[in-house]
């Protein structure tokens, strides 16, 4: 008997679960899921069942959710149509950063598996979205680069940006106005007191420039850093 092949809506379920993980080790609750899908808790229960049905999660009442292998494989698929999507967008169609994730949303549903090995291929096979994310290999391989938030960094710390989350489109675009950008080198010089904002030199383009980052800022940017400074407190982490 021939599968059918997995909704949307699954699809969609198992890419929100993986997304939530990839950057940190805490797994997503129905809460958490149903707001990020912008759903009722309700829908995100009775969907919840159906992934475990299928073999795509597992989960037990009142505790959190996590893919199966099966769910993960499912995950890496559409996660790499829609990074190679959004990519194609930037690099080919002039899209800005903050405009692609709904058309991906769209379009990576819609294409088959030829098309999306056949964009990858005239992209160059890239390894990561305009955002910074990784993009899985065909095979399932995902080359995550070692980082840390912004805000966790301690003064004298230094490194580049290396992701940039896409969840605020508003952000995307103050980034974008602010000429802060991925690759961009990054010293933390201090914090203003009272929980103040952070302070940080970055440097483009053969320029250095201070910013005061609010910490919904702080808290999407991601610094690769190739070694610590004297007294880090990222040290032995």
């Amino acid at each position: 008997m021939k599968t059918s092949a997995p909704s949307s809506s699954i699809e969609d379920y198992v890419k929100v679960i993986y997304g939530f993980t990839e950057w940190q080790d805490k797994p997503i609750t129905s809460s958490q899921l149903a707001q990020r899908l912008g759903v009722a808790n309700s829908s995100v229960s009775e969907m919840v069942r159906k992934l475990k049905d299928q073999g795509l999660v597992d989960h037990k009442p009142y505790s959190a959710i996590t893919l199966t292998d099966s769910g993960v494989r499912l995950a890496l698929s559409m996660v790499r149509r829609h990074r190679l999507i959004e990519t194609y967008l930037v690099q080919e169609l002039g899209y800005s950063w903050d405009e692609v994730h709904d058309e991906a949303e769209l379009l990576e549903h819609a294409v088959s598996d030829t098309f999306i090995e056949r964009m990858s291929a005239k992209l160059g096979n890239p390894q990561r979205d305009p955002h910074g994310d990784p993009i899985p290999s065909a095979d399932g391989t995902v080359l995550l680069p070692e980082a840390h938030l912004l805000g966790e960094l301690d003064p004298g710390h230094t490194g580049r940006i290396t992701r940039i989350s896409d969840e605020n489109p508003d952000l995307l675009r103050y980034l974008s106005a602010e000429e802060i950008d991925l690759d961009d080198e990054v010293e933390v010089v201090g914090r203003k007191p009272f929980g103040g904002a952070l302070v940080v030199r970055i440097s483009n383009a053969g320029r250095k420039r201070d910013y005061d980052l609010a910490e919904e800022v702080t808290a999407a940017l991601w610094v690769h850093s190739d070694h610590p400074h004297t007294g880090c407190t990222l040290s032995g982490r």
